[in-house]
């Protein structure tokens, strides 16, 4: 919140109270520094509350003002009103009739700005306000979050009726409006999984499950907006990649309002449009549910679903890991980094250990390397060489030869030449190549065919100068500089016709979008859940931060993690019960949850974990 508005008297406003369920019926009035006449100030967002606060909005009393309208209004579209029935009543008929608040929200830095038009107020009866603001972000009708910015203004415009004499808005603003903080605790994101679709896309014999978050209303009935969202189908960002098990048109029946029993079951009743499914199928929805719902009730471990009076299929959550494979789950045996001799390294990754032991193989004991990654499975090792000029790729067994260079940069310089190399789930090595002549972004089937160029979109500005995919094989985040700027982008991998060559020519990035709008200089990333990463950088005038992001570019909840100074390099594993590990001006450390950073070896850098 601003300066300004900190400085701000605080007024009791019509427009809503606030309920603290852990001490009954306890009523706070709102927050709104609204006057009853005269230029209107702004709508104070509210600070955010803990979790067990809940916001009812009240109606309009009889002969309210017209400022009394705007500011209940407001204040209303920021309450846990279910269906927005209480702000529809500062709306006329019409307008009512004609406002969808479901089709969009956006997102200020603080609560909207409410300014009259002196030129209508000559009109005794009619009267015409602007909303202002700064963007922060908007969410659409896929309840899908994207970062925004410049200036808001949005019309509203208010009339009188001329029997009742009671002010009402008949022009209200597009969707919702509000401020961030009470973003945060309307909202809670949610992630919703798919599965990966196109040739490869999961790791034999399972399917890949793709995270796609959207935001629900926290204490507008989570569960059950999560498992509509859900049914509904990916966004359309994610739509070309990925499938749904449940077929086109499937519901919930009727408006029931879905809980799990007290055996952390939950029965999901759904229409006559998934009646006849197969078991497999069904097995498929119910963990496409379970993968859902823990994000929101961690305890659940069964899901059943009905269509009408008949059971479809149940499944636990341990069955469902064995139809799709999340990279949160799957957990990595070792942390891998470059000693003191610039060998590869590697520690068991579960353990405190301090005393890495070299890997098998030609990438532990014949080559000096600048940067490193190792495959999911981790049989497979690639390094750049310490002057970024050729890339290496070997097994993980002892006494495997180190073969040619797979790629050679022309490069003038190391910084210029070859960035650290990236496994998919698909067992294919990604690279990027920062030749200012001809910079690209490749890939080598396998790790060792001949690289192919990946197409990305057109238009892109910039070079790319790392590279980093996801666990699901459908998504990969790329830290783009441009002069001197570097954001960290997520683009969606299309496996697209490659002419029956099987080179991977087919492969393509597409849609990029920006996940740190707010930061200036990227310096090193990591995936650190399946639609959370670790962002080392800078905004602008500002120190060095880290911090996590989501793949929408919103702010995850929970603490960043504890300051680290100088870092260089950093990694997370998907599975957050690993630690983080980071390369700074102390060395290789590592941060466990609820524990300080803790020193592993003084003399090492470029630490990974597989991927």
């Amino acid at each position: 919140m601003g300066a300004d508005r900190k400085r701000a008297a605080r007024r009791h406003g019509p427009g809503r109270a606030a309920a603290f369920a852990a001490c009954g019926a306890v009523l706070l009035a709102g927050c709104a520094s609204m006057p009853d006449s005269g230029d209107l100030r702004g709508v104070e967002s509210t600070p955010r509350q803990e979790a067990q606060v809940r916001v009812f909005a009240v109606p309009p009393h009889e002969d309210a003002s017209y400022s009394e309208i705007v500011t209940g209004f407001l204040e209303a579209l920021t309450s846990d009103d279910p269906d927005y029935e209480i702000a529809r009543k500062y709306l006329t008929p019409q307008a009512s009739a004609k406002w969808h608040p479901l089709r969009s929200t956006t997102v200020l830095a603080d609560g909207p700005g409410a300014q009259p038009d002196r030129l209508s107020r000559e009109e005794t009866d009619s009267l015409s306000y602007t909303l202002t603001g700064t963007r922060v972000a908007t969410v659409d009708a896929e309840q899908s979050y994207a970062p925004a910015d410049g200036d808001y203004r949005e019309s509203m415009h208010l009339a009188r009726d001329k029997k009742t004499r009671q002010w009402r808005i008949d022009v209200p603003p597009r969707g919702v409006v509000m401020g961030r903080s009470d973003f945060q605790r309307n909202y809670l994101s949610v992630d919703r999984y798919y599965f990966a679709t196109g040739t490869g896309a999961g790791t034999a014999p399972h399917t890949a499950a793709v995270a796609d978050p959207v935001y629900v209303r926290r204490n507008v009935d989570p569960v059950t907006e999560a498992v509509r969202s859900l049914l509904r189908g990916p966004t359309r960002w994610l739509d070309p990649v990925v499938r749904s098990s449940f077929p086109t048109g499937t519901a919930l029946r009727a408006s029931e309002s879905l809980t799990p029993d007290d055996q952390n079951k939950l029965t999901v009743p759904l229409n006559g449009k998934a009646a006849r499914v197969g078991v497999d199928n069904c097995r498929e929805m119910a963990a496409q549910l379970l993968f859902t719902l823990q994000n929101l009730t961690p305890t659940m471990d069964e899901v059943e679903l009905r269509a009408g009076d008949r059971q479809l299929c149940h499944l636990t959550a341990e069955d469902a890991e064995d139809i799709a494979v999340r990279g949160s789950v799957k957990r990595a045996d070792y942390l891998y980094f470059l000693n003191d001799k610039h060998r590869l390294v590697r520690l068991a990754a579960a353990t405190d250990d301090t005393e890495p032991t070299p890997v098998p193989g030609a990438l532990g004991e014949d080559v000096q390397l600048g940067s490193a990654a190792v495959s999911r499975d981790e049989d497979m090792a690639a390094g750049v060489g310490l002057d970024g000029k050729n890339l290496y790729v070997g097994a993980l067994v002892s006494g495997g030869p180190l073969g040619e260079p797979e790629l050679t940069s022309a490069g003038p310089s190391a910084g210029k030449r070859l960035s650290a190399p990236s496994w998919d789930a698909q067992g294919d090595l990604w690279v990027a190549d920062r030749d200012p002549g001809k910079p690209r972004l490749l890939l080598l089937k396998k790790g060792v065919d001949d690289p192919v160029e990946v197409k990305t979109p057109p238009g892109l500005e910039g070079r790319i100068e790392s590279v980093r995919v996801a666990a699901d094989g459908v998504r990969v985040a790329l830290v783009v500089k441009d002069g001197e700027k570097s954001s960290l982008l997520i683009g969606r991998i299309e496996r697209g016709d490659d002419g029956g060559a099987g080179d991977g020519s087919g492969v393509s990035v597409h849609e990029l979008r920006s996940a740190t709008p707010e930061l200036e200089d990227v310096t090193a990333m990591s995936w650190a859940g399946d639609s959370r990463l670790v962002v080392v950088g800078r905004e602008k005038d500002g120190v060095q931060t880290m911090r996590y992001v989501q793949v929408d570019g919103s702010t995850p909840e929970g603490p960043a993690p504890a300051a680290l100074s100088g870092v260089k390099e950093i990694t997370a594993s998907e599975d957050a019960r690993l630690p983080l590990v980071g390369y700074s001006e102390d060395g290789i450390v590592r941060l466990s949850s609820g524990a300080q950073w803790q020193k592993i070896v003084t003399d090492g850098t470029a630490p990974v974990y597989p991927g």
